[in-house]
């Protein structure tokens, strides 16, 4: 059974189509990305999904089916629309966050606790709100979706305004989350953190769907057959010029990226390459999300 499905739905405001026929099914247990410029229509999907909106057409079905006030439980949702209460502490507010999805208020404490320990926030637990930093209201943000143990959560931009080393702490705990089976879906504009978290994305632009799988296999589709190739030895660049079938070879700094001709793969350049010097390092290079995403929005904007 899918954690969320979405058949053949479109949503209008003011005869403007803002989702159009989006299909697609986010799994148990993986961190789904959804990806695309302002106004691709992300909140939008994600506002349907919770149900806040309906649908002009097309099915939507959460844990299987449709989403009642027991599965709404069942659900975290960081939105992108921060609001917390600025003059309640902060272990009180989150233990009261979790009692309102029903979670018993001895177990929601408990649960409160071991949350704030885990961001290192627990030494603030009797501060308010107001008191924190733009950063740990963040990271209180996220903990306050996260507190009743949803088995699927919704994060919206979650590492905006974050540093650093808290943008890493929060990655580490939806890794950790992903680990133990839950479902996460991660709407950003930070491609980096797309590419290093999820395992699949949909990227929409103007409201229709125009990638959608696995991250490493949108970025093998959009690959150019080069090779990424550094050399025990500098002087071995000469050797490469020798070899049949290279079209194009880019010097970058300490390595080269070399493009076989069409109809020579990638790996037949490497053997090549393996007789004739000595290689300390080779990847099949691939595009970043974020050049896919921005060729991608760029294409449609052209069209």
């Amino acid at each position: 059974m899918h954690a969320l499905e979405f058949e053949g739905v479109s949503k209008s405001f003011a005869e403007k189509n803002v989702i159009r026929d989006i299909s697609f099914s986010v799994e148990k247990g993986e961190i789904f990305g959804l990806l695309g410029p302002n106004g691709a229509g992300k909140t939008t999907l994600i506002r349907l999904l919770l149900d806040i909106i309906k649908p002009d057409s097309g099915e939507i079905r959460v844990f299987g089916g449709s989403l009642g006030p027991a599965a709404k439980d069942r659900i975290g949702y960081l939105p992108e629309e921060r609001g917390l209460y600025r003059k309640t502490k902060l272990l009180d507010m989150l233990v009261y966050l979790a009692q309102l999805k029903n979670v018993p208020k001895k177990k929601a404490h408990a649960s409160a606790e071991s949350l704030l320990k885990s961001l290192e926030l627990y030494e603030h637990r009797e501060k308010r709100v107001e008191e924190l930093s733009k950063g740990m209201q963040q990271k209180i943000q996220f903990l306050s979706s996260i507190i009743h143990d949803p088995e699927l959560i919704i994060l919206d931009e979650p590492f905006s305004g974050l540093d650093p080393v808290s943008t890493k702490t929060v990655e580490d705990k939806i890794l950790e989350y992903r680990n133990a089976g839950r479902t996460v879906i991660l709407s950003t504009h930070m491609m980096e953190q797309a590419q290093k978290l999820c395992d699949r994305i949909l990227m929409l632009n103007k409201g229709q769907r125009v990638l959608y799988g696995t991250v490493s296999g949108i970025r093998k589709e959009h690959g150019k057959n080069s090779l990424h190739v550094e050399f025990v030895e500098k002087r071995s660049l000469n050797l490469i010029r020798e070899i049949q079938g290279i079209r194009k070879i880019t010097e970058h700094e300490g390595s080269v990226e070399i493009f076989p001709e069409e109809g020579i793969s990638a790996q037949a350049v490497l053997q090549e390459l393996i007789r004739r010097a000595e290689i300390l390092r080779f990847e099949q290079a691939f595009p970043s999300l974020n050049k896919i995403f921005i060729e991608t929005v760029e294409s449609a904007s052209g069209e």
